[in-house]
């Protein structure tokens, strides 16, 4: 371990040392890739807008990005961002069946809370349990999905944007008119599991520096569909039941900009769904009864301004209100079901202010201050409340050929109970230290690596759940080291559009908090055992091409390898894969435009890993893969435009399970169509 922290310490330290000596002139081909044939057709265009600024933009960062924009989003044969998240390397969606199943993020093996999630660059956040059901966000109003390990290559940012060891960002629709006054959409899916989604989408201009945007969405399903189950005697094929979701999304923004050219942004989100909670088939039980309901409630602003050509500011404010219930009739205490319900309160401010020093030197400073309150109607309950304070100091040393940024996270908490006894106050000083390299002038080549120490709190449930929590908890610790390079090209022959991305890593998270049973295995003890090493490799391969016809075909391949051994002295498991962490995984996307048509093929592998601790034979979990196919028809008459879309999931029909007795899909199909109106 030593070892490859001297050598990732060694190679930033080279790179820091070109960067007092790298001031050559950055000559960039502005116009290499911006001239098209005069029958082009808008699509293709559009295409070619896409592909130069995606090589702009993940080339020259100083951390691994990974995104899905614009068409290539909505191209994807996804319902939502978990399923979209499925094809970035170095992720494991942990997918618990069905449409309305629980969807959470791991990523390069940290676990699930070890990821932020951000909309409209403001953190989602659950303080109950520390994970954001990535399922309950829909792609119908969404522009871009992103991943960042470490965090966002600028230190223009709220101090929560550097506090998780990866983060997410999504980024929903913003309105843009050009001659146009307002634009009308609307669509619905249809398909397997019964599946009824209709949306809407209105975008109007009020004036000339102000818009507004409404999106609605009704998701609506039973949820069944076959799966094959086996015990080891027999095999059979079984109906998935309990699996129904009735679910409603609603979105507005209004959107700004003053005379002095500050921006203004307002977001009200709602969503509420009542669904089925299946469970595991274990025991020859096919059926569970429990029923979850969700209301998620938050309204959130931004304004930001550039003072001068030195200075600039960002505030961020958000409320959130959060309401779960659960109820399982299975479960039979002294005052009938076990009904639990939950209700969360969160307010959110920061402030991030930015000087640049001069034109290769800028600085920041952000200051956030958090409030979270969690009420259940649990017997002996402590009812916590936490205050949380951020504050980074961070600075860009931006050279033609050299990126250098650096700096440090002051988080303080402080948490209070109604009852019985707190965690207590919480202070650490965390730093970070990123930079890339660009070594040939008329190449596109970059060398980039980070180094960032951070830390995940131990949630209200690991600390206070009754019966459970423990409020001796440590916060886990990750540290994470990152060398890699990415290379991009454009011209004007095939391939139209190259990048190939590739990272190597090491991570260890100490501290890890794991549920272990104490005197029978109905109480449980929340402790601070394990420690986690994690080895792995991260590559993507881009490309567009050009065909005959206004053909234009891309691709992406994505590939990771994690080695994630638990090396906790004394453990049983000692030097073995964690669970559910497969040693092999990728995926392949192959797009195809041609005239107003659209077809999509998409495939998903994960190898074979361990259900348990333990790596034998009886925790052993077969790979799985499935294979998707879309096929999209445009049409358009004045000013409106319409789509018809069919899609075929899992083509093969494979049975498999992400998780362990929650079995998944076989092959399913969707079909939909929209229109929208575009009017002065």
């Amino acid at each position: 371990m030593k070892n490859h922290k001297a050598f990732v310490a060694n190679v930033l330290s080279m790179i820091l040392l070109f960067a007092a000596s790298q001031r050559s002139a950055f000559a960039q081909k502005q116009n290499e890739t911006t001239r098209h044939s005069q029958d082009s057709v808008k699509v293709r265009v559009l295409e070619e807008v896409t592909v130069r600024s995606k090589m702009l933009s993940q080339n020259k960062s100083v951390t691994p990005v990974q995104s899905l924009k614009g068409e290539a989003l909505q191209n994807m044969n996804s319902l939502s961002v978990a399923d979209a998240i499925r094809y970035f390397s170095g992720v494991q969606l942990k997918d618990y069946g069905g449409i309305g199943g629980l969807k959470t993020v791991d990523t390069r093996s940290m676990g699930s809370n070890h990821t932020g999630v951000f909309y409209d660059g403001v953190q989602l956040g659950n303080a109950q349990n520390g994970q954001v059901d990535l399922g309950k966000f829909s792609l119908d109003n969404m522009e871009e999905i992103s991943l960042y390990n470490a965090q966002k290559s600028e230190i223009f940012q709220p101090a929560k944007a550097f506090a998780s060891a990866a983060s997410i960002y999504l980024q929903s629709r913003t309105p843009e008119f050009g001659k146009a006054n307002y634009h009308v959409r609307a669509a619905i899916k249809t398909g397997s599991f019964g599946l009824l989604d209709p949306s809407v989408l209105w975008e109007q201009k009020i004036s000339k520096n102000v818009s507004s945007s409404f999106s609605g969405e009704w998701i609506n399903a039973d949820g069944k569909y076959k799966f094959r189950y086996t015990n080891g005697t027999y095999d059979t094929t079984a109906n998935r039941e309990n699996a129904d979701i009735n679910a409603w999304r609603a979105e507005a923004g209004f959107y700004g900009m003053l005379k002095d050219s500050s921006k203004w942004r307002v977001k009200a989100y709602f969503y509420d769904a009542a669904r089925g909670l299946p469970g595991a088939v274990v025991a020859n039980k096919f059926s569970r009864d429990q029923r979850q309901w969700d209301r998620n409630v938050f309204l959130q602003a931004s304004y930001g301004n550039s003072i001068s050509k030195r200075f600039n500011y960002l505030f961020n404010v958000k409320y959130a209100n959060d309401y779960m219930r659960y109820l399982d009739p299975d479960f039979v205490t002294t005052a009938g079901y076990l009904d639990n319900r939950y209700k969360q309160q969160e307010i959110y401010f920061s402030s991030a202010n930015q000087y640049r020093i001069t034109k290769w030197w800028s600085v920041a400073i952000s200051g956030d201050f958090q409030w979270n309150k969690l009420d259940a109607n649990l017997y002996r309950f402590a009812y916590p409340t936490r205050y949380q304070g951020l504050v980074s100091l961070t600075s860009d040393l931006h050279f033609n050929n050299v990126i250098v940024q650096g700096g440090a996270l002051q988080t303080m908490v402080w948490d209070k109970v109604r009852e019985y006894e707190s965690a207590g106050n919480k202070q650490k000083l965390t730093p970070f230290l990123s930079a890339s390299w660009k070594p040939f002038t008329k190449s596109n080549l970059r060398v980039r690596g980070f180094y960032k120490s951070i830390f995940r709190l131990p949630t209200f449930n690991d600390l206070y759940y009754t019966f459970i929590g423990n409020t001796s908890l440590r916060p886990e610790y990750t540290k994470q080291y990152d060398l890699g390079f990415t290379w991009a090209k454009a011209t004007n022959t095939n391939p139209g559009f190259i990048q190939l991305q590739v990272d190597g890593y090491y991570n260890t998270v100490t501290d890890k908090i794991v549920a272990v049973p104490t005197t029978n295995l109905y109480r449980w003890m929340m402790l601070n055992l394990g420690k986690v090493e994690v080895h792995g490799i991260d590559a993507s391969l881009e490309t567009s091409w050009k065909c005959f016809q206004q053909l234009v075909i891309s691709t992406t391949v994505k590939y990771t390898y994690q080695h994630a051994v638990d090396i906790t002295q004394g453990a049983d498991n000692y030097n073995q894969q964690i669970p559910y962490v497969p040693l092999n995984s990728g995926s392949a996307i192959v797009n195809m435009l041609w005239k107003t048509w659209c077809f999509n093929y998409s495939f998903i592998y994960s190898g074979e890993r361990y259900s348990q601790k333990m790596n034998i034979p009886v925790n052993y979990v077969q790979p799985w893969y499935t294979h998707d196919l879309s096929l999209s028809k445009k049409f358009s008459c004045k000013h409106i435009n319409a789509k018809l879309l069919l899609e075929v999931n899992n083509v093969f029909n494979q049975y498999y399970d992400v998780v362990l007795n929650f079995p998944m899909p076989g092959r399913y199909y969707r079909v939909g169509a929209e229109i929208g109106i575009e009017r002065n």
